[in-house]
């Protein structure tokens, strides 16, 4: 562990808070300015799509890259390096001159990410001491969560006071900050690498195109369906190239990411704890905003609006976790956490097409929100705390990654179960009427993309039939992913225990 004064362990945190956040924004923000980009630059809907996807596809794909590099060159350089990048890409969105420029921008910006991201946990890990990292992982996880939030809400005030432009240009800030804190906060010896030897350059190749597949197949699947050949193709491309991977890494005398820290009790166990809290999330939040949308007929801001307990619980709150699971360990928050989540969860069961805000929605949302805030930080902290410090890097990029993945997966699979009983239940609500070859048409068509967001004219009441039965099946796949993570809280062991 680095040595540093309490006044260094501070702006190192905000630093990384501030890296992060800039990060995290930037997956959100831009949401809400599609429709001007469109208009701007003359543009079409493959282009709002790709400006959004571009960015999550090169920050999914390359996260793990990203935490390699951390290790090798140097957390604080590595760390400068990405801020600094991330800066001039967001430049260059800003004054893109066309769609295809912008799209490429943004591709590049996510590299930056990915680059960016992994350290700014590693840093944490080696600037605080262990009995101090539930804390500062708690206060990291909360200003994080508000970013993700509060994209929407800038990007809308932005637009009112100038263009789209400043959606981008507004990272210039926090990235100046935080490159001016870099050189006075972070210890120097940060630049040291902490994991030397040689670059792994085919297991980065290995493990960019699996999980670029991975990542981009999930993205599209949502609105394209299985059957698409992008999505098939995508799939087969991960198939092949992520267990080629593993392999690589087992054979290798320098992996990229050493297999060896999955014999960490703590850590393989807290990665499927990570897979089933993030399943469970994403795939909430998801089918709640998707639900008051088409079901509510909410408009976008508005139903993003009702997640906004969620955000003030986690930053009201992680820190405090994070600080208590440092004084009597991380199993009880874990094992009570996902219990007061999940019954947030089977709370909005009771919603209907046309819920309130304080009696229906706002109860379950504010004891989901009080569930994640009890279990993330002390699950980040517990799952890094008994990697060796020289991984810290790779470490947090893995658990980045599966976190990133685990919200697409679960959204894929409550897709593949809806489509499944999707056909025969709305055949029988259309009657003789579904033999007719234009009716059949349509409902494969709804049926192989079960969460497209246009519905056909005049299917509205139909639609309205099938996305009332899916939300109960969603939120019963989130619930399932939640609850999960209780049991697993007791598999831990207490820190620095590998067996």
């Amino acid at each position: 562990m680095a040595s540093a004064t309490p006044q260094q362990k501070r702006l190192t945190l905000i630093a990384c808070i501030l890296g992060s956040a800039t990060v995290f924004i930037d997956g959100t923000i831009v949401n809400v300015a599609l429709a001007d980009i469109r208009s701007d630059l003359n543009a079409g809907l493959a282009t709002q799509q790709w400006v959004v996807e571009a960015y999550l596809l090169t920050l999914g794909s390359l996260i793990l890259i990203g935490g390699s590099l951390s290790d090798h060159l140097g957390r604080r350089r590595v760390f400068a390096f990405g801020t600094a990048a991330f800066g001039a890409t967001s430049l260059l969105c800003a004054v893109a001159p066309n769609a295809e420029f912008l799209i490429a921008a943004r591709a590049l910006q996510g590299v930056a990410g990915a680059i960016l991201v992994p350290g700014t946990l590693a840093l944490i890990m080696s600037v605080f001491p262990e009995d101090e990292r539930g804390r500062a992982i708690g206060t990291w996880t909360a200003w994080t969560g508000v970013a993700t939030v509060i994209g929407p809400l800038a990007g809308g005030v932005l637009l009112g006071v100038g263009s789209w432009r400043w959606v981008f240009g507004i990272s210039l800030i926090p990235v100046a900050a935080t490159l001016f804190l870099i050189p006075r906060a972070l210890p120097a010896e940060l630049d040291q690498p902490s994991e030397p030897g040689r670059l792994d350059f085919l297991g980065a190749v290995l493990c960019a195109l699996g999980l670029a597949g991975l990542v981009f197949a999930l993205i599209q699947q949502p609105t394209k369906g299985w059957r698409d050949p992008q999505v098939a193709v995508s799939l087969v491309v991960a198939a092949v190239m992520l267990p080629a991977f593993v392999w690589h890494e087992h054979r290798t005398s320098s992996p990229m990411v050493p297999l060896s820290m999955f014999r960490v009790r703590n850590f393989a166990v807290g990665n499927v704890a990570t897979f089933f809290t993030y399943a469970g999330l994403g795939a909430a939040i998801f089918l709640i905003v998707l639900y008051l949308q088409q079901i509510g007929g909410w408009s976008a801001l508005g139903a993003g609006f009702v997640l906004l307990p969620v955000t003030v619980l986690m930053f009201l709150l992680s820190s405090r976790f994070g600080a208590l699971a440092d004084r009597i360990g991380p199993r009880p928050l874990m094992g009570a956490g996902p219990i007061v989540a999940g019954t947030g969860l089977l709370l909005l069961l009771r919603i209907d097409q046309d819920p309130s805000y304080v009696t229906e929605l706002l109860p379950g949302v504010a004891l989901f929100g009080l569930g994640l805030a009890m279990t993330v930080a002390p699950l980040t902290a517990t799952v890094l705390a008994d990697v060796d410090e020289r991984d810290a890097g790779i470490a947090s990029a893995v658990n980045n990654a599966i976190a990133r993945v685990a919200g697409l997966v679960a959204i894929a699979a409550i897709g593949a179960i809806v489509a499944s009983q999707y056909d025969a239940r709305l055949m029988e609500a259309l009657g003789g009427t579904g033999e007719q070859p234009a009716v059949r048409a349509a409902v494969g068509a709804l049926g192989s993309r079960p969460f497209a967001v246009e519905v056909p004219p005049g299917k509205h009441s139909l639609a309205l039939r099938y996305e009332d039965s899916w939300f109960p099946v969603g939120v019963a796949v989130s619930l399932l992913s939640i609850i999960a993570l209780s049991v697993f809280a007791w598999r831990f062991r207490p820190a620095n225990s590998e067996t």
